[in-house]
């Protein structure tokens, strides 16, 4: 698989019917490698161990509803009272992040509420921190760490 702009991380590998899959510790099962995949998988490993957010409190490729659609997230993050803090959007390297990428992280943001959006194609991260108040977000240089608290 391609080297992202993340530190390197260790993963579990196998073979599963003549295709490679990787284990993912929110899911607790192999899942199948696609390049989107690598994004994820990496992103959570940041989240980790770069950012230490508890696993605990890290959430995979869940369905939601968006007016009479089903979408589904790649990772959201939670604060402690069980708020959503953060909502990655991942794409695949391939993938360039455009304005249809954050239309879409802004949609779902419009149900979920995050504090944080982060958007990646495991090569470019773009952050932003949103203003309710001012109906805006701010582009930011970093994703803050956890610290146990709401914010």
């Amino acid at each position: 698989m391609q080297q992202l702009n993340f530190p390197n991380y260790s993963f579990r590998f196998k073979n599963s019917e003549n295709k490679i899959a990787a284990f993912d510790e929110i899911r607790k099962k192999f899942v199948i490698l696609t390049p989107e995949e690598w994004v994820r998988l990496h992103t959570v490993q940041f989240l980790k161990r770069e950012k230490s957010y508890p696993l605990s409190l890290i959430n995979v490729e869940k369905q939601l509803k968006i007016g009479k659609m089903l979408k589904r997230y790649d990772v959201v993050v939670f604060n402690p009272e069980g708020e959503i803090h953060i909502i990655v959007e991942c794409k695949a390297p391939e993938v360039p992040i455009t304005q249809a990428t954050f239309d879409q992280i802004a949609r779902y943001n419009m149900r979920l509420r995050a504090n944080y959006l982060l958007v990646t194609n495991g090569l470019d991260h773009f952050i932003c921190q949103m203003d309710y108040e001012k109906e805006k977000y701010i582009f930011l240089r970093d994703l803050p760490s956890y610290t146990g608290k709401a914010t």
